[in-house]
């Protein structure tokens, strides 16, 4: 069997008092996509950075490839892709300038791919990055990771601010790329119906802990959705073994169950 692309061994981090993630231990192998769900505050983002070496975990570690995530030597982030939240791009350059920047620190960096994909997801090389709408430039980021054709990608909510087109064309390109089985792809999205169509696992981050991962199937099977009707309004502490959330409004509870 490969050896894991991702390790992460009792992972907490704390800012301040606040733990934001809080005892996570999982892996990633190559061929896996893991579909990570949270609400907003959840910890997607801090794991993601912390997965990625950009912040440092109070306790526990993360190995990448296995080399320590803070300390990752130069042929180890070569073979890593990220897309994050917010772009990273020069203002002062146009797309075809940032592109060629960019491949420059890549030896095998895929010119033919890229061409491609910008002729398809109607990319201007000679737009100005400063005068590109929201949508253009999460475009061009993706574009940036995909380019060195990683063997880990790691994005962080990648369709946020794509139109529906964008987006469909996003997933088919993300599709294409995890159907070669060598990749490993961590996504994080709102988006369930994403995470539906190409995570072949799911992570669900529930106020910093790791409450389900498993295969998306299995948590179809293993969750139930109950709906409570009580004789009046319901008040106070309301708890149900195994519940995953609960939404109360007057005498009517409606809660997500696992087993």
């Amino acid at each position: 069997m490969n050896d894991p692309a991702v390790q992460a061994s009792q992972l907490r981090k704390s800012f301040g008092a606040r733990d934001v993630l809080r005892d996570l231990t999982f892996e990633v192998r190559p061929g896996e996509v893991i579909g990570v769900l949270g609400k907003n505050g959840a910890g997607k983002t801090t794991l993601l950075e912390l997965m990625l070496g950009y912040s440092t975990p109070t306790s526990g570690e993360v190995r990448i490839f296995g080399s320590v995530s803070q300390a990752l030597p130069g042929e180890v982030k070569r073979r890593i892709g990220f897309v994050p939240q917010q772009d990273e791009l020069l203002n002062q350059l146009n797309v075809c300038e940032q592109l060629l920047l960019i491949a420059s620190f890549y030896p095998k960096w895929d010119h033919e791919l890229i061409a491609r994909l910008c002729n398809a997801w109607g990319m201007d090389p000679q737009a100005r990055i400063k005068s590109m709408s929201v949508g253009e430039r999460q475009k061009l980021s993706i574009l940036l990771a995909f380019g060195h054709q990683p063997e880990l990608l790691i994005l962080d909510e990648p369709v946020a601010s794509l139109d529906p087109v964008a987006r469909r064309q996003f997933l088919e390109q993300l599709v294409e790329m995890s159907a070669e089985g060598q990749r490993a792809i961590v996504f994080s999205s709102h988006i369930v119906s994403d995470i539906e169509r190409l995570a072949t696992r799911v992570w669900i981050l529930k106020e910093g802990r790791l409450c389900w991962e498993g295969e998306l199937g299995s948590l179809k099977e293993s969750v139930s959705r109950i709906h409570i009707q009580a004789a009046g309004p319901v008040s106070g502490p309301f708890e149900i073994p195994g519940a995953i959330n609960h939404r109360t409004q007057g005498p009517y509870v409606i809660a997500l169950v696992s087993g």
